[in-house]
């Protein structure tokens, strides 16, 4: 998917979600109206998958920085033993969220006051 890419710069994985990208936008949109404090810009993107792996794949947040912009939202690993697994994993998780969006909307109807917006 073009939304999401796993790049190496040396010392450093780094995974980019393009979250304006038509179909992650479109999603974000369709979020905010779900849930009005999930308005879906980079903060808040970060904020929803901290929570989602936190539950359902803690092992992926391990190591992790992640840098939220408005557009995009940026994680880094260091280049180590394991941790191109965990970005690969983390890319999988990010698209199936998207492909199956009905996925993250029942998350947001269910616990989006858990989730700690931006």
């Amino acid at each position: 998917m073009d939304y999401v890419k796993i790049l190496k710069y040396g010392k450093i994985i780094n995974l980019t979600f393009y979250i304006e990208h038509d179909k992650p936008f479109e999603i974000g949109e369709k979020m905010n109206g779900i849930y009005e404090k999930a308005y879906m810009n980079g903060y808040n993107w970060e904020a929803f998958l901290n929570y989602y792996l936190e539950k359902n794949s803690p092992e992926v947040l391990e190591g992790i920085e992640m840098d939220p912009e408005a557009g995009i939202l940026t994680a880094y690993y260091d280049n180590i033993l394991g941790n191109e697994e965990k970005a690969e994993k983390l890319k999988n998780i990010i698209i199936d969220l998207i492909e199956n969006e009905e996925k993250l909307y029942k998350v947001l109807k269910d616990e989006g006051s858990k989730i700690n917006w931006d």
